[in-house]
């Protein structure tokens, strides 16, 4: 297993969310009746790295997942929340991702989700056991295949290319002296820094395609149900690309865990023909943007933020570096 330096995070607890006692009467109200009656509010979410409402509740029909912020003040989660509504509704039927029931805008700025509620939904476990590991990458197999051409519905949404307006150059940046390396932690390759920022300047071509991916599939964006079964959550995100690369940060975890994440990689429906450079260039371009990223100021919107992009950074870097033979 790698050595990790960086702390990870305990997944389930990352968040700063308001509980149902918060929210403004108004939004209790128009929740209970969007759920037949008195509801039964359990803990509030703790995954995530948002400050938006988020929970399970409970009434006589049932659970339902709900997520509420006002856009007055937060502006940016508010966006978030109505562009993952536009997504879920527009997904195709064949992706196991839990469904919007209902969103409700209010005039005070107050944006309401009402989700599906996966029976008994709970993170994996960390570190990755097989089985979980396992239903996990079955899931993205349905769902890379159902998405492998967008649909009409998710074409009107108006999905843009990934990287669209933006570049991962971050390697490239370091190496050129754009940008200063001492922020870096001290375990980061900088004699590597030539080699990183060449495979960097491949990764476009690499990762191109016509897919729609989900572009955030990060552990705690999975649910595991009573069954085992996972489902895909938080559709945030979704751009153009090649479907494999969804799996190269999930599995780039695993590998930090201990598994064979090349031979996993490989074995996999949507990676059959990728070969080692294009793998190795989305592991290039993932790190330096997430250790570069992690090394900003910290961010007063998200404590936790930071050492998830250090230690993401850590684990795509780790793996790339396995697979090369370099030591660090």
């Amino acid at each position: 297993m790698p050595n990790t330096i960086t702390p990870r995070l305990q997944y389930s607890a990352t968040a700063v969310r308001p509980r149902w006692d918060d929210l403004p009467q108004d939004v209790r109200q128009l929740i209970s009746r969007r759920l037949g009656g008195v509801v039964d509010a359990g803990p509030s979410t703790g995954s995530g790295f948002t400050s938006g409402f988020a929970a399970v509740l409970r009434s006589a029909n049932g659970p339902a997942f709900i997520k509420a912020v006002n856009t007055m003040d937060n502006a940016v989660i508010a966006d978030c929340y109505q562009r993952e509504a536009l997504i879920n509704q527009a997904l195709p039927t064949e992706v196991p991702a839990p469904r919007l029931r209902w969103i409700e805008e209010q005039a005070d700025g107050w944006i309401v989700l009402g989700f599906d509620a996966v029976d008994g939904g709970r993170m994996p476990n960390a570190p990755w056991n097989p089985a979980e590991l396992a239903a996990t990458l079955d899931a993205w197999t349905v769902t890379a295949e159902a998405l492998s051409t967008p649909s009409e519905a998710l074409q009107q949404v108006g999905l843009k290319p990934i990287g669209d307006g933006s570049d991962f150059a971050d390697w490239r940046g370091l190496a050129s002296g754009a940008s200063s390396t001492k922020a870096l932690p001290t375990w980061v390759p900088t004699n590597r820094l030539e080699t990183l920022a060449e495979l960097e300047t491949q990764w476009r071509q690499a990762v191109a395609g016509n897919a729609v991916l989900h572009h955030d599939l990060r552990q705690d964006n999975v649910l595991l149900d009573t069954n085992g079964s996972a489902w895909i959550c938080d559709w945030n995100w979704p751009c153009l690309g090649a479907s494999w690369f969804d799996l190269v940060l999930l599995l780039a975890t695993a590998h930090a865990d201990g598994h064979d994440a090349t031979t996993l990689f490989a074995s996999h429906p949507t990676a059959r023909e990728v070969d080692d450079q294009r793998l190795d260039a989305a592991l290039a371009a993932l790190s330096g943007f997430f250790l570069v990223s992690g090394a900003q100021p910290p961010a007063d919107w998200s404590p936790y933020i930071r050492q998830h992009q250090t230690w993401c950074g850590e684990v795509t870097l780790r793996w790339l570096a396995d697979r090369r033979g370099w030591a660090f």
